[in-house]
């Protein structure tokens, strides 16, 4: 008898099986997952975003309405080649209708070329996360990635309702993205990435400018 064939014998002989005889496996049963809700004032979910965005070099603007959304983002705007997604909200904030702002794109290519030379791109979210800053963007045609991508600096339009306390509320009402998109991204500050020397840079890969403005009343 070889050594292996010792070491395996007794394995088997502790194991109470015979040569041959196929492993059984048991695995105990998964606990069911724990949500972890906070049970919150709603109220407070404002704020604590704009903390959470502020410890990451973000900056916020919380305005009452719609209509306070384009005075707040006049100077930021300036003479700037701005592109802005197709969603209707920031239409309905008038962020559409201004003369440096391109939007309607339905073509990937043109889309593109038009977000690669932007100096801003202006979307708004599908939800907020309180608790880390995070916008949440679910791609479709109304919110195409890129704007919140190439160029660079990011403007989201957020309505206060749609800020949730964190990652487990966000998943119980999406449980499931992968079956309404074909991704669901979480902007989490702006772009930043540090060298084996931890120099911290900030834009190489997205935005290095990230800007909400929280609307009260939508």
């Amino acid at each position: 008898m070889t050594a292996r064939e010792e070491i395996l014998g007794s394995i088997r002989t502790a194991l109470k099986r015979a040569a041959g005889q196929p492993p059984v496996l048991e695995a105990a049963p998964l606990p069911a997952p724990t949500m972890r809700i906070p049970r919150s004032d709603r109220n407070l979910y404002v704020n604590l975003f704009v903390q959470s965005l502020e410890k990451l070099a973000g900056k916020a603007f919380v305005v009452r309405n719609n209509a306070a959304v384009v005075p707040a983002l006049a100077e930021l705007l300036a003479n700037k080649n701005v592109v802005a997604s197709n969603a209707p909200y920031l239409r309905e904030c008038g962020i559409t209708g201004l003369p440096q702002v391109h939007t309607g794109f339905m073509d990937r290519d043109e889309l593109r070329v038009a977000c690669a030379g932007a100096d801003v791109g202006i979307t708004s979210v599908d939800y907020a996360l309180a608790a880390t800053g995070s916008f949440v963007m679910i791609a479709s045609p109304k919110e195409a990635r890129l704007v919140s991508l190439l160029p660079p600096v990011h403007v989201a339009v957020v309505p206060c309702s749609r800020i949730v306390a964190n990652l487990d509320e966000l998943l119980s009402i999406v449980p499931r993205p992968a079956d309404i998109t074909s991704s669901m991204v979480l902007i989490t500050g702006p772009s930043r990435t540090a060298d084996i020397e931890q120099i911290l840079v900030r834009g190489v890969h997205g935005p290095g400018e990230v800007y909400a403005v929280l609307v009260e009343e939508s």
